[in-house]
């Protein structure tokens, strides 16, 4: 499996070596960058304009596409939403929105464990949130994630 993984970061290098020399340097970055991606998970109820603005201002400075996790009983996306991927159309970042009901953190971590490419994963400070905090610390809560969590407050 290793031997595997060697093989294919070898030829992705090679690839890019040979765009970079033809000029092609945007087309190279992308090879060797892969499909890394930020996870954002929000709630329908308690979407924080300041961790939306975090994950793009994120997903702009590394050059990674983005992940929303959203999480709403009805699956209808509010109008605060719809602009967010507007901005993210219009900044030119590749975005996926899945739509999910039920517990954030369960269903983020199911999908980081499913999904091998996840850098990080950015959420909200909430109530629930802090509630598992209480039953214990932030990194017991979170065991098994895998990636880093930023976790974004409201001021």
């Amino acid at each position: 499996m290793k031997l595997r993984r060697l093989n294919k970061a070898f030829e992705d290098t090679m690839a890019a070596s040979a765009f970079a020399e033809a000029g092609e340097f945007e087309t190279a970055r992308q090879i060797t960058k892969g499909n890394r991606k930020v996870l954002l998970g929000i709630r329908k109820d308690s979407m924080s304009r300041k961790s939306l603005l975090y994950a793009l201002n994120a997903c702009k400075r590394i050059g990674n596409g983005l992940d929303i996790l959203y999480i709403s009983p009805d699956g209808v996306e509010t109008e605060e939403l719809r602009e967010f991927m507007e901005k993210l159309d219009a900044e030119g970042i590749n975005f996926t929105l899945i739509k999910k009901s039920g517990c954030l953190k369960k269903e983020i971590l199911r999908y980081v464990k499913e999904k091998k490419n996840i850098d990080f994963v950015v959420i909200e400070s909430s109530e629930d949130l802090e509630a598992d905090c209480r039953e214990g610390l932030l990194r017991e809560v979170w065991h098994g994630l895998g990636c880093p969590l930023v976790v974004v407050m409201e001021s």
